[in-house]
């Protein structure tokens, strides 16, 4: 399965600018889809930030910490893995929608006796 310009330019809004293509190609032809791609690059990420210490400290000269980038991560997988961010190469049912979306409900007021 060949890497579109539509999911190229998503997985590149998704994991930044820098990503390597023929990285992303080769993932997604293997992977099938490019959500299963943005997950896989964005696990291997965090656990490569878990790897080192979250905070360096050098007294009253510079304090440095990772935490919010772990988080930042963590947010990021959690929405990918919900369905968020829709990818061109979702699937999606009969009449249009993406599969596995959450529906709207509209609340009416109902009439007074």
């Amino acid at each position: 399965m060949a890497l579109t310009p539509a999911v190229q330019a998503w997985l590149l809004s998704v994991l930044g600018t820098n990503t390597n293509i023929t990285d992303l190609e080769t993932r997604y032809t293997r992977l099938g889809s490019a959500r299963a791609v943005a997950l896989e690059v964005l696990r291997q990420r965090l656990a490569d930030l878990r790897a080192q210490p979250s905070t360096i400290n050098v007294s009253t000269v510079v304090g440095i910490s990772y935490v919010e980038n772990i988080k930042s991560y963590e947010r990021q997988i959690e929405a990918l893995e919900n369905g968020e961010n829709p990818a061109p190469d979702d699937p999606t049912s009969p009449d249009g929608d993406s599969l596995g979306g959450i529906g709207l409900l509209y609340l009416r007021e109902r009439p007074r006796r």
